[in-house]
């Protein structure tokens, strides 16, 4: 059984709260948004992510015999419930700001309108696919802005928490503008350029460091990247040099070099010249070995001769930022607007759109947060997406939805873009928000 796809993939109380509505009847509309709630320090924008797997989900979403037969041996639920089970199939519609899309704290990016058992059900697993890969694309999206317009490569599979998060970090990763990943099931799932070199242990396993790198070269003519740091770097680097004319004679050319260890400003220094001196201007360098934003930007900063850069574990993990605040509540039911009022998690009642406003450079300048009946004159970033349960056209492709990002980006003001620690974009909340939220929490304290 594929548990990604499994509908019992969902936290228990989902089926005790399913079941109560069920027993009272309580089958009306409701409304329910996800949103993150706070910016994480280190940051200043998120990144949307996870719709095409959301989709996916809400389109197939149903419980298999076994799945009913665990539900109906629980002893838990009645005979009734396990029937509406069996029956189940997602109808509501959904609202959605398009993946791509940069996107701030408090600001819903996906509202569901459907029957009340049906949008709380699909609670966990919506939090779930939208919540990870919005981390990686806005951890990722980072990356990009420190590289300068260098490439950046996702190395991360090997340490990210389990295969579905390492899959769907390739696919984040690309969306928000990396080159491509080493994870090779990302080329036919989701057509993620493949990249990937040699490891130590390829060099380790031949008797001179030499033979790993002629050996490598003739079982991957086209794909000549040799790892010089297994020993001692420069010693590596001129290896390279004195193979590079026999390789030539086979028609064999030498596409880059690897380093993954030390100072890698020095290091990359180093190599170049030890390259150039030999010839081989035209040899790029990747570095790899515990990269991220901070790292990458230092890297440019520093002028380091450096070509490509290869992201992993802080990456996957997104080490800076483990989890977004990311939640989904409920914001109306049977046309009555309600809100959360918990100290320190209070949200917006009601239905709502966000609209965004640019300067004259076409810079973000701000966003309003309002209901959904106050049109506004600054784009709107919420579109419809699915209507009873159908989607309303197929979802872009990821080129596309990466072109997306690319601009996206290009439109952060200059601080962020560097980002410089602390800044984000101011959101505002409408008059007509507060309006009704006031009117919300008079009709609560009256009742």
């Amino acid at each position: 059984m594929d548990i990604r796809s499994s509908a019992l993939l969902t936290d228990f109380y989902q089926l005790t709260m399913l079941q109560g509505y069920l027993e009272r009847g309580m089958e009306d509309t409701a409304v329910f948004e996800c949103f993150v709630r706070t910016m994480p320090p280190q940051r200043g924008f998120f990144m949307a992510a996870g719709l095409a797997q959301l989709l996916e989900y809400l389109e197939t979403v149903r419980l298999t015999p076994a799945e009913l037969d665990w539900v109906a041996n629980s002893s838990r639920f009645s005979r009734s419930f396990v029937d509406y089970l069996e029956r189940f199939r997602f109808a509501g519609d959904l609202h959605a700001v398009p993946e791509g899309t940069v996107f701030f704290a408090n600001e819903p990016i996906v509202r569901i309108t459907a029957s009340l058992p049906q949008a709380q059900f699909i609670e966990t697993r919506l939090v779930n696919l939208l919540h990870y890969q919005t981390l990686i694309a806005s951890k990722a999206a980072r990356c990009v802005l420190a590289a300068e317009g260098k490439p950046v490569v996702d190395f991360g599979l090997r340490r990210s928490h389990g295969a579905e998060a390492g899959l769907l970090a390739a696919r984040a990763a690309y969306l928000a503008g990396f080159a491509g990943s080493a994870t090779v099931m990302a080329a036919p799932s989701f057509e993620v350029p493949v990249f990937g070199t040699m490891g130590h242990s390829f060099v380790q396993a031949h008797e001179a460091e030499r033979h790993a790198f002629e050996h490598f070269a003739d079982v991957q003519p086209d794909n000549v990247i040799f790892l010089l740091d297994t020993y001692d770097t420069q010693e590596g680097a001129r290896t390279v040099v004195k193979l590079a004319p026999g390789l030539r004679d086979k028609g064999i050319t030498i596409k880059g070099v690897r380093l993954d260890s030390g100072d890698l400003v020095e290091q990359a220094r180093q190599v170049r010249h030890i390259l150039d001196d030999g010839g081989l201007e035209d040899v790029q360098i990747t570095v790899s070995g515990n990269l991220d934003e901070d790292t990458i930007q230092h890297l440019v900063a520093a002028q380091a001769p450096v070509d490509l850069f290869a992201v992993g574990t802080r990456l996957a993990t997104s080490a800076d930022a483990p989890y977004l605040d990311c939640v989904y509540k409920l914001q109306e039911y049977a046309g009555r607007p309600s809100r959360k009022r918990s100290e320190g998690k209070e949200t917006w009642p009601g239905v709502k759109q966000v609209y965004r406003r640019y300067d004259p450079q076409g810079r973000i300048d701000h966003d309003v947060v309002t209901t959904a009946a106050d049109t506004q004159e600054e784009t709107p970033l919420i579109r419809p997406v699915m209507e009873c349960g159908k989607r309303r056209e197929a979802s872009p492709s990821l080129d596309h939805i990466r072109g997306r990002a690319t601009a996206e980006l290009a439109t952060l003001p200059d601080e962020m873009r560097r980002l410089s620690s602390g800044v984000t974009i101011s959101v505002r909340v409408s008059a007509a928000l507060q309006s009704l939220t006031r009117e919300v929490d008079a009709r609560d304290e009256a009742e």
